[in-house]
């Protein structure tokens, strides 16, 4: 069986690599451009970044002008046919908003996913109760949002640790998070019931920060992020940091170690699976 892929990774990679063999021919993006009869270098530089669904046609004509041979330009055949992929689950995708499709496409491909969060339990781990208070909590800043469509996405999203090759996933968690706050108490119990019973799947971890909890010498993280590898161990780790408004995706190497050395300084003084469940059910009377 193919290992699953991200097309969001695999554009990263596929740029990444175009790039390499364009400064390897030391050719600039200006003189691609004139050999290919393209009108300006932003096509190419977008696909260099990994920032547009490249076209085939276009990735074999560049292999072509930076003469790459077999094997390495069947591999990148490969890769740039990953990155524009449309096929299967993705087409159940239509509805999801931008943000949301991004973490899809990255959930998919991972091997491993972990996830911090200060303030609200993780879209992956969310029942449809809970997604739907809190997506309409967001559409009070952004009234164009969809609320039935993102909680029906996010459902679609969280197949990822049901399927059976999932990545392995470890949420995170600070104290507010687990605290209900203004959340209903069927809702509540509800959500907590559903954390646990996904904390007892083989490939899900969940880890509670007791409040003061730092990573040494009182560092925090400043917002919610996601880490992730994937199966090909070529393709770059990646993080998403999450803010209000927007997503910041970082992978470049000094930046991604930062925030994977960070995870385990704070998972070294997370509360155990064991004993998060424990405190998690503390108060449910089951």
């Amino acid at each position: 069986m193919p290992l699953p892929t991200s097309p969001v990774i695999r554009r990263v990679r596929l740029g990444a690599e175009l790039r390499q063999l364009r400064r390897r021919e030391a050719l600039t993006l200006e003189q691609v451009c004139d050999r290919l009869g393209w009108a300006s270098t932003s096509k190419l530089s977008r696909i260099e970044l990994g920032q547009s669904r490249p076209d085939l046609a276009d990735v074999l004509d560049l292999l072509d002008v930076y003469q790459v041979p077999a094997p390495l330009r069947d591999e990148l055949i490969v890769i740039a046919r990953d990155a524009a992929t449309s096929r299967g689950w993705w087409k159940a995708l239509g509805e999801m908003g931008e943000r949301q499709r991004t973490y899809a496409e990255l959930e998919a491909g991972a091997a491993r996913i972990v996830e911090y969060q200060p303030v609200v339990v993780p879209g992956l781990l969310q029942t449809p109760a809970y997604a739907r208070l809190r997506l309409t909590a967001s559409a009070a800043l952004d009234p164009a949002l969809d609320v039935d469509a993102e909680v029906r996405a996010r459902g679609v999203r969280q197949e990822v640790l049901r399927r059976a090759d999932p990545p392995r996933y470890t949420a995170l968690l600070g104290e507010a998070a687990c605290d209900p706050g203004d959340v209903p108490a069927p809702v509540w119990r509800e959500q907590v019931r559903h954390l646990v019973a996904l904390a007892d799947l083989p490939h899900v971890t969940v880890r509670l920060l007791p409040r003061g909890a730092s990573a040494g010498h009182g560092l925090q993280p400043l917002t919610p992020y996601s880490c992730y590898a994937f199966p090909d161990p070529a393709d770059p780790h990646t993080v998403m940091l999450e803010a209000l408004t927007t997503d910041v995706r970082l992978a470049t190497a000094a930046d991604v170690d930062r925030y994977e050395r960070i995870t385990e300084a704070l998972l070294a003084v997370a509360l155990s699976a064991e004993e998060t469940v424990t405190a998690l059910t503390r108060d449910l009377g089951d």
